[in-house]
């Protein structure tokens, strides 16, 4: 009896020790940058690179670079192709492979206005070449929608609030991932953004907790006529 009481103890000191060092407990953080480069009155080049963190500023989750063609159609309605590269390591405070991956994108992005309040609509579809390891690669197919409501502080500052759902069109349970999350943004002058927000990740098996911290940099290089 004594032996089965001093296991049941060591098991649930276990337990604790893991459960304290799962990736749930944690509060991971993103450092990021986003870019729009203007080329034309029409079109512009979208930029992105993102680290990504299981905690502060370590253990690694993943890093992600994007690159795109952005074409307006109105005010309202504008149109992005573009390519990404991204690797990740998938399991926290565990060795183990890092994932590659390739995508292209295509985003439709709808802008509306609702009194004081700023929508943003990003439909993205998404092609993911997926490399595993040495010997599995999937291609899959994912749909997402993010909305983004940000409502003026002042001259410049903004809070937002935002929610994106995530569905994986190549599995019978589609829905993969939600994002919810909150912040604001200081614009330091024509060029520059800086962004600083909280959100949940939600998965079928997991909530994560993240820090945003980025700046967001906006370019114009349409030649002036004199």
């Amino acid at each position: 009896m004594k032996k089965i009481s001093i296991l049941l103890i060591l098991s649930l000191f276990c337990f604790k020790i893991h459960a304290q060092n799962s990736a749930e407990d944690k509060l991971g953080t993103w450092y990021m940058y986003n870019g729009s480069h203007k080329i034309s009155e029409k079109i512009a080049l979208k930029t992105m690179a993102h680290f990504r963190y299981y905690e502060l500023a370590n253990e690694f989750q993943q890093e992600i670079y994007r690159l795109g063609a952005n074409y307006t159609f109105t005010p309202k309605t504008n149109f992005t192709f573009g390519l990404s590269y991204a690797t990740a390591d998938t399991a926290y405070d565990t060795p183990s492979p890092n994932l590659y991956e390739w995508r292209f994108y295509e985003d439709l992005n709808l802008k509306s206005k609702w009194g004081n309040l700023n929508a943003k609509h990003r439909f993205r579809f998404e092609q993911r070449f997926i490399h595993r390891d040495l010997i599995t690669d999937q291609f899959q197919n994912w749909l997402r929608y993010d909305l983004n409501i940000s409502y003026p502080i002042s001259e410049n500052w903004q809070a937002y609030v935002f929610n994106e759902l995530f569905l994986n069109l190549d599995r019978g349970k589609r829905f993969a991932q939600n994002w919810t999350g909150a912040g604001l943004t200081h614009k330091v002058n024509n060029l520059i953004i800086l962004k600083m927000g909280y959100f949940q990740i939600k998965t079928p098996d997991n909530i994560f907790k993240r820090l945003q911290l980025g700046v967001i940099l906006n370019t114009n290089h349409i030649k002036k006529t004199k």
